[in-house]
């Protein structure tokens, strides 16, 4: 079946052109690129949602699920756990990759529509943009994962509901083990493009660090990716972040990465470098992905209880379906810190 995409590569237009003729505003283009555009339409057999029937009760419902990349592990095993919430209440999930781009996330949502499917979850994506908004207005039910509401915000503006790990508590909570082993170079490592998710894990490292009375230079250390934000190059930007590490005088002895694929990438690095950890240097990852414990050493990281948010996340979605008028809600959920080897034990 063809899709917005399709249409887009077969008319040579932009899928903001496709977007903006579906949900007519077609002045914003040239009479010959509408033309074009409805050609392609009526040539590969796209009908948008004006044209397409309900979902067909006969089948299994569907919710959208729209996440950076698969590639990273922390959004696999988020949409694995929100594929097994999902069954339990026999819907099925289409899953979407935007690569944080957004002519990829309008895409996703005109996509959904024409399909008749009426409740997506967004994970890590500025809800507030505006084709976003315009879906939730439209009447798309829209649940955020990983990106609060801004401050300011009253209740009764929220058009989706929010759900996330407590990103501020992660940050404080990696720095707060590595002091409490008797870690005081820190550094923070993260890619340098800062979404709102890893701002919060910052601002909770930095609060550690001050609260823990940790003389300068504690500090955050950015790698840029070859692609926007990192999603899917995780491991090896860990790795390129060892030289820039290790060039510190005086080295740090302690790490906290923005996620467990950076970390894990960082201990391939310092292993190479013959550094040994924990015993130069200790390392506290965030996400808990299931690499971490096979890792050599076990990676301690920090854990969102991902299961408990997935189902939320699905239940929301279903019940606002269900009851368009109920509204939207934040919730915030707590993280733990599961304890491994590449900590020093105090005292050593």
């Amino acid at each position: 079946m063809a899709n917005i995409r399709d249409v887009a590569r077969k008319a040579g237009v932009s899928i903001t052109s496709v977007s903006n003729l579906l949900n007519n505003r077609s002045h914003q283009m040239s009479g010959e690129t509408r033309l074009r555009i409805e050609q392609a339409m009526g040539e590969l057999g796209y009908h948008p949602l004006r044209n397409m029937p309900a979902q067909d009760k006969t089948q299994s419902p569907i919710i959208g699920l729209l996440v950076p990349s698969i590639v990273n592990p922390s959004f696999s095993a988020l949409a694995h756990e929100i594929d097994l919430a999902a069954r339990a209440y026999r819907y099925r999930v289409l899953l979407g990759n935007s690569y944080r781009q957004e002519d990829e996330e309008r895409a996703f949502i005109d996509d959904m529509f024409s399909q008749g499917v009426r409740g997506i979850i967004v994970a890590a994506s500025d809800i507030r943009k505006t084709y976003f908004v315009r879906a939730a207005e439209r009447g798309m039910m829209i649940v955020s994962y990983d990106n609060r509401f801004p401050d300011g915000i009253a209740a009764e503006a929220r058009i989706v509901d929010s759900v996330s790990m407590d990103n501020i508590a992660a940050g404080r909570l990696a720095a707060e083990h590595l002091i409490s082993r008797g870690c005081r170079r820190i550094i923070f490592a993260t890619e340098a493009t800062l979404t709102l998710s890893r701002s919060h894990k910052i601002e909770g490292f930095l609060a550690a660090m001050r609260h823990g009375n940790i003389a300068l230079p504690y500090r955050v250390i950015e790698g840029q990716a070859n692609r926007e934000c990192g999603d899917a190059e995780m491991f090896e930007l860990g790795q390129a972040l060892v030289s820039q590490i290790l060039a510190i005088d005086p080295r740090p002895d302690g790490i906290v990465a923005i996620n467990d694929a950076l970390g894990i990438g960082m201990m391939v690095g310092l292993r190479a470098a013959g550094v040994a950890i924990p015993g130069e240097i200790s390392l506290v990852g965030i996400d808990n992905i299931s690499l971490s414990g096979l890792a050599s050493p076990a990676l301690t990281s920090v854990m969102p209880p991902l299961a408990q948010m997935a189902r939320l996340m699905v239940e929301r979605v279903i019940r606002r379906m269900a009851q368009p008028g109920l509204p939207p809600g934040e919730y915030l959920f707590a993280p733990q810190l599961i304890s491994r080897q590449s900590v020093r034990i105090a005292g050593h």
